[in-house]
């Protein structure tokens, strides 16, 4: 068994409206920042897994994402993966 880690980043879909990274694109113009435009803001998750290979671990990884981590109606999400 290899033991890894996996970086996830869950963002909202690029057509729907981000509330939160609206609210932030207009504090930034307040901030003297205006040439900061279209923030989108989602969720980074690291979490460890032990697998018997790479591919294995992937599986996992994605079978978690899809299931509890991402609401795929509203979000997606990519990862990568490292072994330790």
């Amino acid at each position: 068994m290899a033991k890894f880690i996996a970086n996830i980043d869950v963002m909202p879909l690029k057509a729907l409206l981000d509330p939160q990274g609206k609210a932030v694109t207009g504090s930034m113009k307040n901030l003297g920042l205006p040439e900061i435009e279209n923030v989108r803001i989602g969720k980074h998750i690291t979490l460890e897994i032990e697998a018997a290979d790479e591919n294995t671990a992937k599986s996992k990884v994605d079978e978690a994402c899809k299931k509890l981590l991402c609401n795929q109606i509203m979000e997606g999400y990519e990862f990568t993966l490292t072994q330790i």
